[in-house]
């Protein structure tokens, strides 16, 4: 498994892979920074399916020498007759079994803008195609459609973050110079940014079944996969026998102040593991306390330095301050068990964990997330409703006696509202902030650590899924089931049995131990 992909998956994707302008631990900076230009004038018709070559990606993937490929030709805006068509990258990964069962899974990625094919080892890995085929599909405007919304100016931009205060006026300032030349330059080419979003979405993916002859099909997604396989199963739930959905997302909460909560949950719940295992409450007590102190401390007078980032080269220009540590928490770049050692080290003046993770960032794969898709998303339907104000105060309300400067800004989205103003697309939060209502069976999954997404949301989501079941595992941050042979097992039995799954295993889990220094 390709673990720089899975956390981050802070991964420039937003809030929930969620990340647009947060951390990121990508493969190396591949130069994709070419963006593929409009799909062309052709009116749009029906949504078809048409065969072709797998992708090139920059790093082999098994799975693809024997998958079949090609991509599905969808109207852009699907309210405008007579529009543009638009293609989407397919792959349909072979059952591992030799005796596979007629219903595929069909998976949605987080994000959203992330690169999906670039998931493939990791669900194969996690066993997504041991008795189904494996159905992939590049969420509109992802890396091998047409039209890529990737901006290589804000790749370049997170490059050069992690040398600038996380809330500094430069930062703000250099982000949405980038943010301004890639929306005037997708626009340019004609790109209708208004219909990138989780409606138009939701529409691709039950077009995709119909165009591949699919009469019931599994459903799997993560985070803003999540919010995107409840808003597909409320529009268009025929055809779908399960839904399995991991570090949940609900459409109907899913508004940029929430970012707090989770992220006030997250943590919390790694402090108060530590507290509960004797040997780490011992070497690091009143955790909480100590944060405070330091995020505080660093917002005051950060701390400017040199590391070297995790996947080599020389070292870079770094700036910590107390916004960098909490979104470097957030986005689990500091890994979970390592958490209360590099607190503590930070308090007694060796800040090299927190360092190195931020560097991690100078690193970019340049041209692969679709920012564009992230944005549209982000300003369509998370920001509309809500403020700045709001942020600060539901800021202050996770985490009282903590900076304004650093309360202002969205966990993992910083200046989005500002964002929001240049990428001007339509509020749809009426048509998207939608409950879903529905007896088909499905599989909430979250993890105990999860900063991201916090577990408690997917309380809100089981209460209008009347044939639910929840799972809760400890000790594990966002994107649970690469992460937890147990979740693995439990999918794996859902998607047999979606109406009687089996979770004996989650009983007795406890969360990794955590890592000790010598004082």
């Amino acid at each position: 498994m390709r673990q720089h992909r899975l956390h981050a998956a802070a991964a420039g994707a937003a809030l929930a892979c969620l990340a647009a302008f947060g951390p990121t631990q990508s493969h190396a900076a591949a130069p994709l920074a070419r963006t593929a230009g409009p799909a062309g004038p052709s009116p749009a018709g029906p949504a078809r399916f048409v065969p072709g070559p797998c992708p090139k990606t920059p790093e082999p993937i098994d799975a693809l020498s024997t998958a079949r490929c090609g991509h599905l030709e969808v109207p852009e805006n699907r309210g405008r007759p007579g529009g543009r068509t638009i293609k989407l990258a397919v792959a349909v990964v072979k059952a591992a079994s030799a005796k596979p069962s007629a219903d595929p899974v069909v998976f949605m990625a987080g994000g959203p803008g992330g690169d999906t094919f670039d998931d493939i080892p990791i669900l194969v890995d996690s066993g997504l195609n041991k008795d189904r085929d494996l159905i992939i599909m590049a969420q509109r405007g992802n890396l091998y459609d047409q039209p890529n919304l990737a901006c290589p100016e804000i790749d370049r931009f997170n490059a050069k973050a992690v040398g600038l205060g996380y809330d500094s006026t430069a930062a703000q300032r250099l982000m949405l110079d980038a943010v301004k030349k890639c929306r005037d330059r997708l626009k340019g080419d004609g790109v209708d940014l208004s219909s990138y979003n989780t409606t138009e979405n939701a529409a691709d993916f039950a077009d995709l079944r119909t165009a591949l002859g699919i009469s019931r099909w599994n459903v799997y997604g993560y985070s803003y996969g999540s919010d995107l396989a409840l808003t597909y199963l409320r529009l268009h739930p025929k055809g779908i026998r399960a839904v399995a959905i991991d570090s949940v997302t609900p459409p109907q909460s899913a508004i940029l102040p929430w970012g707090w909560s989770s992220a006030r949950e997250g943590i919390d719940n790694i402090l108060e593991a530590c507290a509960a295992e004797p040997r780490c409450k011992s070497r690091y007590p009143d955790l909480a306390t100590t944060l405070t102190e330091q995020v505080r401390r660093l917002e005051a007078k950060p701390l400017t330095l040199n590391a070297k980032p995790p996947s080599g080269g020389d070292p870079v220009k770094v700036v910590l301050d107390g916004g960098a540590v909490l979104n470097l928490l957030v986005a689990n770049a500091v890994k979970a068990k390592d958490v209360p050692a590099a607190i503590d080290e930070l308090s007694h003046g060796r800040p090299d964990r927190f360092a190195r993770a931020r560097a991690a960032d100078s690193v970019q794969a340049v041209g692969v997330t679709a920012h564009g898709l992230t944005e549209s998303v982000a300003c369509g339907e998370w920001a509309p409703g809500s403020s700045e104000p709001d942020v600060l105060k539901a800021g202050r309300r996770a985490f009282p006696g903590w900076p304004d400067t650093v309360l202002a800004q969205v966990p993992q989205l910083p200046f989005q509202y500002d964002v929001c103003r240049l990428w001007d697309v339509p509020d749809r939060a009426a048509v998207q902030r939608v409950a879903t209502t529905s007896a088909v069976p499905t599989l909430l999954v979250s993890g105990t650590f999860d900063a991201k997404t916090g577990a408690s949301w997917a309380k809100g989501a089981a209460r209008t899924l009347s044939r639910s079941t929840s799972v809760l595992i400890p000790g594990i941050t966002h994107w649970v089931v690469p992460q937890s042979p147990c979740a693995q097992g439990v999918l794996a039995s859902f998607v047999a049995r979606p109406t009687a799954p089996d979770t004996g295993c989650v009983a007795g889990l406890t969360p990794q131990p955590f890592t000790i220094t010598p004082k």
